[in-house]
């Protein structure tokens, strides 16, 4: 996963000195954010959060998670995994819920499911990471939330092949880049939608970044964000921009359901905030659902 205990190396990408402000021409000039979130609360999206699991009655996630999956490491199982059914999740370490708690605050209709692939000291194997992915592939998942990653190169070819099937299965995957400058999987893949920290705090302020493989910069550094046994803390992290896209995403595709994960890639290229020539903050639905 990544490492949340530095600032990220990325988030320099995005302060206002090192962003190349980029104009556009019609037809993508015609999308803003009012056209891609304007009015959604991301209901009936399916979203999963792929991390520690998520404390299904944390106020900061309402009463949006639907449920999950515990994935364990099992030698003696197939492709050494096992799944147990997590109706009621728990969160080990916070990670997840803060993720959750996250993206429930930009669509609060969103149904989310908890993948639990992490422990209570924040780490996994990369194969119950990969049996997470999996899950939410089989399950049709429509957006899928990573905050973590693995370096180790041997599981380059199994989570490329998985972004792929989530790909082509019309799911969007968002992923963290490392906090650190080196790389990691799946964030490098053209197939998701990658990730990093920035210095703002408002939600539907996020940057394109010209110069992938980071494609994105959001919210991630000294925010607060919910954790476990129904706190909050103040954190810093790549892992927390992410679901920031993540939330704009189901916002998205619950108003635009047509709408490929190419499609997507391209409306959030459209309303970045270094592509906007004015000021198009989407208008809020107001919603009685936590």
């Amino acid at each position: 996963m990544a490492d949340d205990s530095v600032r990220p190396a990325w988030s320099e990408q995005f302060s206002p000195q090192a962003i190349q402000q980029l104009f556009h021409t019609a037809p993508i000039a015609d999308l803003t954010p009012e056209w891609a979130f304007g009015g959604s609360t991301g209901k009936g999206v399916r979203v999963a959060v792929v991390d520690s699991g998520v404390e299904f009655d944390h106020p900061a996630v309402g009463d949006s998670v639907r449920g999950g999956v515990v994935v364990e490491f099992d030698e003696a199982a197939e492709n050494s995994i096992r799944y147990e059914s997590d109706d009621q999740p728990g969160d080990l370490a916070g990670h997840g819920t803060a993720c959750a708690g996250i993206i429930h605050s930009l669509a609060p209709q969103a149904e989310i499911y908890s993948v639990r692939v992490l422990g209570s000291n924040m780490h996994g194997r990369a194969i119950q990471f990969a049996g997470g992915l999996d899950w939410a592939i089989e399950h049709d998942i429509q957006v899928v939330n990573l905050s973590l990653s693995t370096s180790n190169e041997e599981y380059f070819a199994l989570f490329h092949d998985l972004a792929d099937q989530a790909y082509f299965k019309n799911m969007n995957v968002i992923t963290a880049v490392n906090n650190y400058p080196e790389a990691s999987f799946p964030s490098l893949y053209a197939s998701v939608i990658s990730v990093a920290a920035h210095d703002g705090q408002d939600p539907f302020t996020y940057y394109y970044n010209p110069s992938p493989p980071v494609e994105f910069g959001a919210p991630g550094i000294d925010i607060d964000v919910a954790w476990n046994n129904k706190q909050y803390v103040n954190s810093t992290g790549n892992s927390f921009a992410a679901p920031h896209i993540t939330g704009l995403v189901a916002l998205m595709r619950a108003k635009h359901p047509e709408l490929t994960p190419f499609q997507v890639k391209t409306v959030l290229l459209a309303c970045a905030a270094n592509m906007q020539r004015r000021d198009t903050r989407p208008r809020r639905r107001k919603t009685s659902s936590g």
